[in-house]
């Protein structure tokens, strides 16, 4: 993969760099998580260090195609500065008068970030065809191109995979690490190698569970996925989130895991509330006996401390999604617990501890933990998840030497 080193001399040219700055907002317009911001701090500081004028760009949320201020970069900018410890200029367009004004007056080692690519139709479009005037637009803008939005490069998108027919062009440092991480899940793991999955729903995780299912040692199954698990073992499941038409693949999962003897565990006991209401009435029963008028919202307790003793000798450890809808106090102990065991094995067992993003990183944020408890805090849990299906994702084979 081509690196910032194989760009040569930097000074003084125009670096357009994509980064992955979807963060959450309140509805103030606060950043309330800005593990993305901070990730992509490090490249953004090396191309200043080596004297380019630094071209940001960046989406935020899904607006239409148009501008849409709730979607705004503005907020992003800001916390950037702060960050970096340097000035940010912010472009109220993408390749409007305002980019182009604020691109000309940049210096050596400035930086500027570009409002939300996805105000233009051009960044997401189906074709090549369809995203080339809005391409060749921003690559007008600069001399050399940097991907280091992992969160995206699973997407043929303008700013990811257009772009590089353009510009010379390389992986930033994020991007690098990310790959270098996953290689280590997927290529040689150390033993054993535990995978965590949850979430809502088997069907966006079939993929990696079935290439796990030859590389793992243990997979451990919570989230509202686990519900189609239990049903496929002829349990009842009451409310709970299912997904019928999978429960015939997982059966087969569950047939080929004991064949080729990988455990899958699954949660003895499970938190069912009436409704999906932090309000709501709520018990832990057994897994097996969940009742007709209820719903799961958590693994219960007793799964809690199993979850942790079948992690307690990993040497490896990837998980995504959370356990429960730990958003909800009354739901969140699951999701805890696994992140504590993380946090333990990280420390104790000097473990290699891969949260693959999205709610699970915003999770192991919400209970306080540092990104630097963990191995490494994935800033793309599609892309993650892809990469470990053993996909082909294309912002990464555009930059292969």
């Amino acid at each position: 993969m081509k690196t910032i080193a194989d760009l040569g001399d930097l000074s003084g040219r125009r670096v357009l760099v994509r980064s992955d700055l979807n963060v959450p907002l309140d509805d103030d317009g606060t950043i309330t998580d800005d593990g993305r911001v901070r990730a992509s701090v490090p490249t953004i500081a090396d191309l200043a260090s080596r004297g380019a004028r630094v071209i940001v760009m960046a989406h935020l949320g899904r607006p239409k195609g148009e501008p849409d201020p709730q979607f705004s970069l503005r907020p992003v900018a800001t916390r950037l500065e702060e960050l970096l410890g340097q000035p940010v200029a912010f472009a109220t367009d993408t390749v409007g008068e305002s980019a182009r004004a604020g691109v000309d007056a940049l210096e050596d080692g400035q930086v500027l970030l570009l409002e939300n690519l996805r105000f233009n139709a051009g960044e997401t479009a189906k074709t090549a065809a369809d995203r080339r005037a809005f391409t060749e637009q921003l690559a007008s803008l600069a001399d050399a191109y940097v991907s280091d939005g992992f969160g995206v490069v699973h997407r043929e998108q303008a700013s990811v995979f257009d772009i590089t027919e353009h510009l010379p062009s390389a992986a930033g440092g994020l991007v690098e690490s990310e790959v270098k991480v996953l290689r280590r899940l997927t290529e040689d793991p150390e033993r054993p190698y535990a995978v965590v999955l949850g979430g809502a729903k088997v069907s966006d995780k079939l993929g990696v569970i079935e290439n796990l299912l030859g590389k793992a040692d243990r997979l451990l199954i919570g989230g509202g996925m686990v519900f189609t698990f239990l049903k496929a073992q002829g349990h009842e499941v009451g409310k709970s989130l299912l997904e019928e038409d999978q429960v015939d693949v997982v059966r087969g999962y569950l047939k080929t895991a004991e064949e080729t003897g990988v455990e899958i565990v699954l949660p003895t006991d499970i938190v069912a509330a009436t409704e999906f209401s932090a309000d709501a009435d709520h018990d832990v029963v057994a897994a097996d006996e969940i009742p007709a008028d209820r719903l799961g919202l958590d693994i219960g307790p007793d799964a809690a401390r199993l979850f942790a003793e079948k992690l307690g000798d990993a040497k490896t450890v990837f998980w995504n999604g959370p356990m429960g809808a730990f958003e909800m106090e009354p739901y969140a102990a699951g999701t805890e617990a696994v992140a504590r065991a993380l946090v333990d094995i990280t420390a104790n067992n000097h473990a290699l501890t891969v949260v693959g993003g999205g709610d699970s990183a915003a999770a192991v944020r919400q209970f306080g933990h540092s990104d630097d408890e963990f191995g490494h805090i994935s800033t793309g849990g599609g892309a993650s998840l892809e990469f470990l299906e053993g996909a082909t994702l294309p912002g990464l084979q555009v930059l292969e030497d």
